[in-house]
């Protein structure tokens, strides 16, 4: 598969705006959960690049692969605890919008473990690893094959 184009090349301005919020997620939501919400995102958006990156930079943070390869059916697995669970069902549910939109009680879960601002960090990143996504899947980035 092709790559369609260099976003970052073409529109440098437009990239560097999205990294700005990204820059700013990093450096407010707790990196574990944040890695967590990344690869979950690009799974369910299925970007083999977002998935192939932040795979890898979780696993340089100290992230288990079993946890990442549990990602792929999280409510069934124990991996993870309570405040995680909540930020996977924020990260599904805007991911995937229904038609009804965020359920209550999801939305609720995630304001009980991180708080009014910290839900708003929370909806931040997965808000920004799904333009993310979006814009790799449309212009086919492909990771490169590690050797």
């Amino acid at each position: 598969m092709d790559e369609r184009m260099n976003f970052s090349k073409v529109s440098p301005a437009g990239f560097r705006a999205v990294f700005g919020v990204e820059k700013y997620v990093q450096g407010v939501l707790d990196h574990s959960v944040l890695h967590l919400i990344k690869v979950r995102a690009s799974i369910l958006n299925g970007c083999a690049f977002c998935l192939d990156m932040h795979t890898t930079d979780a696993l340089k943070e100290g992230e288990s692969s079993q946890r990442l390869f549990g990602l792929a059916a999280w409510r069934d697995s124990s991996f993870y605890d309570d405040r995680e669970r909540a930020a996977l069902a924020l990260t599904d549910a805007v991911t995937v919008l229904e038609r009804d939109g965020v359920p209550d009680e999801v939305w609720d879960a995630v304001v009980e473990h991180f708080g009014e601002e910290g839900a708003a960090n929370v909806l931040l990143a997965i808000g920004t690893i799904n333009l993310w996504t979006r814009l790799n899947v449309a212009t086919r980035r492909q990771p490169e094959l590690a050797g």
